[in-house]
């Protein structure tokens, strides 16, 4: 496998960072729902602690973004054979918050599982990374993510052109261990295939940012 860079191609593999944590972590996402593609997590008060920029997790993201980076959002995915699910070629492009406000530059809206969720100034995307902390292997026939190295560098793409800048930059598999951290550029064109050899695949995918939102929006958090 290439080996990858943040800055350069967008994404970067921590080998078993997540070791110290991941019994605590599994524990939390243990009393979820199986069989779900994906489940948004909010108000969890112990996991936003070993997320927090002062644990292991957070602070390889407060080592990119800086020491006021917090976890903003997280998604358990959770691929099985009873959900082998697949998702198209994409840019992160919205972010949650606790309550909608008029903001000029924000929108449009939407809710998700409950959760306000809206389309910022794509800068503030740019300034965000994003974590994937992998419960379980995810080798090549078990749905790794796939990326397009470099696309994190090309602003908010059209649709129409997101098959063409794929073609262009690539694509690269991001394989993992359980106890895994991948970390990438939020607005990295990325895609999920569904899984070759199905077994369970949970991934914790958690969002950072250093930003302060205005006009008194406030990320929805963890």
């Amino acid at each position: 496998m290439v080996r990858l860079d943040l800055q350069t191609h967008g994404a970067a593999l921590y080998p078993d960072a997540a070791r110290d944590v991941i019994a605590a972590i599994e524990a939390l996402v243990a009393k979820l729902p199986e069989d779900q593609a994906g489940i948004r997590l909010r108000n969890h008060g112990d996991l936003a602690d070993l997320l927090s920029a002062e644990a292991i997790i957070g602070g390889l993201a407060a080592q990119h973004i800086g020491d006021q980076a917090r976890p903003v959002r997280a998604i358990l995915f959770d691929k099985s054979p009873g959900a082998n699910w697949a998702l198209g070629w994409h840019q992160d492009r919205t972010i949650a918050v606790q309550a909608r406000r008029e903001v000029e530059g924000f929108g449009p809206w939407t809710t998700k599982a409950g959760i306000q969720h809206v389309e910022p100034p794509f800068a503030i995307i740019e300034r965000m990374v994003t974590l994937r902390i992998h419960l379980d292997p995810a080798p090549e026939d078990n749905a790794p993510l796939l990326i397009a190295p470099g696309s994190h560098r090309l602003g908010r793409i059209p649709e129409t052109l997101i098959q063409a800048v794929v073609a262009q930059c690539g694509r690269v598999s991001c394989l993992a261990e359980r106890g895994d951290i991948w970390i990438y550029a939020t607005p990295i064109l990325h895609a999920s295939a569904a899984a070759v050899s199905p077994r369970r695949r949970r991934v914790l995918q958690v969002d950072y940012s250093a930003d302060a939102l205005p006009g008194g929006l406030l990320w929805a958090g963890i």
